[in-house]
């Protein structure tokens, strides 16, 4: 049986219309598992007993298995599940000032091999379904008790390469039947693939796109980030104002400081150069080091004189505050540690 959580209304509807149903029973199924988040189809009490008997028979309202969860003094969860093939995926739950904040994984592993990163320690196995990454929203509200606000999309996995089921997953939270998360709540990032920027710019929802930098010029870009030989940072450039110009929206970058790599004031400056004009905000990251790893986190005087550079230069920034530094904080530290076990 397949998840009913991998479904859009438009594929309820197909679905209700095969079985000699009306459409509307669609959004009749959507209110029942996300607003009333149902465990098991039986409790719906608006359908005849004939239609509820199909939806047992085709459709599972399984979630996912927590196998541990970590909370930091600073209040945030980090959650690590494990799917129905056995493979385990990380989800973080962060309280902020507007609320609460889910960061999903998209891929099991994952083949950027961002030098610096946990997530890429351990390849990619398989995309994950729409179903499990909605899931990680729907098990976090469930585990923590809370009403989820926000969503980036920058967990385990370069989410690009798994295009089609991002975009699914997308739509169905932001339904006003689904989870009702506002398009501009949720955030998408990529650590750069040209061809899908481009595509992602005729996506019809206001979702925000955030481009995992992390270095100013190629040099350094392709000693860290192996996709900046396939997709070089000039080409990355001419994408995100395509992106721009298309949809009037701006642009996060995001930008790890690695000590004595990417954190100088000659970086700051080139940086700078490069997003001269641009409709983008830089928000420039506390690096989480990661065992195994021989990059460091850059010094806080030096993040600072990093920060105030690029505020000379007029560009917008922040240097994000650290949440979740006394847990497995970065991508993929907490599976790792336990497939070690």
């Amino acid at each position: 049986m397949e998840s009913i959580y991998n479904y859009t209304e438009d594929m309820l509807k197909e679905y209700w219309i095969s079985k000699g149903e009306k459409p509307f029973r669609a959004s009749q199924t959507l209110e029942w598992i996300y607003r009333h988040d149902i465990s098991c189809f039986d409790e719906i009490t608006n359908m005849k007993k004939t239609v509820i008997e199909e939806l047992k028979k085709d459709f599972t309202l399984d979630g996912l298995s927590c196998v541990t969860q970590q909370k930091s003094v600073d209040g945030t969860q980090k959650f690590l599940f494990q799917l129905k093939d056995g493979n385990l995926i990380e989800t973080v739950l962060m309280h902020q000032e507007y609320g609460y904040s889910v960061c999903v994984t998209t891929e099991v592993g994952c083949n950027m091999d961002c030098q610096f990163c946990a997530s890429g320690m351990k390849k990619k196995l398989r995309n994950l379904e729409t179903s499990e990454i909605v899931l990680q929203v729907v098990m976090v509200s469930r585990l923590a008790k809370v009403r989820v606000s926000h969503v980036v999309i920058m967990g385990i996995g370069e989410p690009f390469d798994n295009y089609d089921n991002v975009i699914r997953f997308m739509k169905i939270i932001n339904h006003p039947l689904g989870l009702e998360i506002g398009a501009r709540h949720i955030t998408v990032s990529t650590c750069g693939i040209v061809p899908k920027i481009i595509e992602y710019a005729d996506f019809d929802l206001q979702v925000n796109l955030a481009i995992s930098l992390h270095a100013p010029n190629n040099t350094i870009r392709n000693q860290i980030m192996p996709i900046n030989r396939a997709y070089p940072i000039e080409d990355l450039v001419r994408a995100i104002q395509y992106y721009i110009k298309k949809t009037n929206r701006r642009v996060t970058i995001e930008y790890i400081l690695l000590k004595g790599l990417n954190d100088s004031i000659s970086c700051a400056d080139e940086l700078a150069t490069l997003l001269h004009g641009l409709n983008v905000y830089v928000n420039l990251i506390p690096y989480n080091e990661v065992s195994g790893k021989s990059y460091e986190r850059s010094l806080k005087e030096d993040m600072i004189a990093f920060f105030d550079w690029l505020k000379k230069r007029r560009i917008n920034v922040q240097l994000r505050k650290e949440q979740g530094s006394d847990i497995d904080a970065a991508c993929g530290q907490l599976r790792s540690k336990h497939m070690k076990l």
